[in-house]
């Protein structure tokens, strides 16, 4: 090949090389992409139903009235109970029974009960996992509804509950618990409202007034799970 025809061939391999190179040299070595977290959570406080259906939910489980239980079968309430762990630790055979012998579900309020917006994406998802994890060891039963502490939440405690295994976030549509002398006005209740309760002292008169409400609105209790699409 003469010589001014191969200077010419070398300076047009080089031409092609040196825009590979600096490709190279800003996109740098290759890393896998982190795992993703998984798309957040619904939050609901109130079922989208015609059917004439409101639903149950008691929260913590600290006091465990015999009256109440006694309501929660007699009645066949279908209750959503969102446990800590440490309020059943020291009794769990009040939860087995109610579990056991009705229709009523255990789901996840956390372990201790913070609020879970000072908590980074680490601590959220412990204590959502850290729940059910105990949940399934105490009950069998791994909860797929979260409710967070005070209703307080964020964008990544809708991940974090994802992470967790559950398909919804759930606060209230009316909290009929007395706190102290104050009893709440009673609502006239709508197909797929959700109540709130808590495991206090008042538990059998908030529930007989709960009750009365959805019976006078010609509703009844249903099993908040099987209402909430994955």
């Amino acid at each position: 090949m003469p010589r001014l025809r191969l200077r010419h061939a070398v300076r047009a391999a080089l031409a092609a090389l040196v825009p590979l190179a600096l490709v190279g040299a800003v996109a740098g070595p290759v890393h896998a992409a982190p795992a993703a977290w998984p798309a957040p959570v619904p939050v609901v406080s109130h079922v989208d139903t015609t059917d004439p259906v409101v639903f149950i939910t008691i929260d913590d489980g600290w006091f465990h009235d015999p009256a109440a239980a006694k309501l929660l079968l007699d009645r066949r309430v279908p209750a959503s109970l969102f446990l800590l762990p440490g309020a059943y630790s020291y009794d769990s055979g009040y939860f087995h029974t109610l579990l056991n012998h009705g229709p009523s579900r255990v789901e996840n309020h956390t372990v201790s009960h913070p609020d879970l917006t000072t908590l980074d994406a680490a601590g959220q998802k412990a204590e959502f996992c850290g729940a059910r994890d105990q949940h399934l060891a105490q009950f069998g039963d791994g909860p797929r509804l979260v409710r967070p502490p005070y209703g307080v939440y964020d964008a990544t405690t809708r991940t974090a509950a994802r992470a967790c295994g559950a398909k919804a976030l759930v606060t209230w549509t009316y909290d009929l618990t007395t706190w102290g002398q104050w009893t709440p006005p009673t609502p006239t209740l709508k197909a797929g409202d959700i109540i709130l309760l808590h495991f206090n002292e008042t538990l059998e008169q908030d529930l007989r007034r709960a009750l009365a409400a959805a019976e006078a609105a010609g509703l009844r209790p249903a099993p908040l799970r099987e209402y909430v699409p994955e």
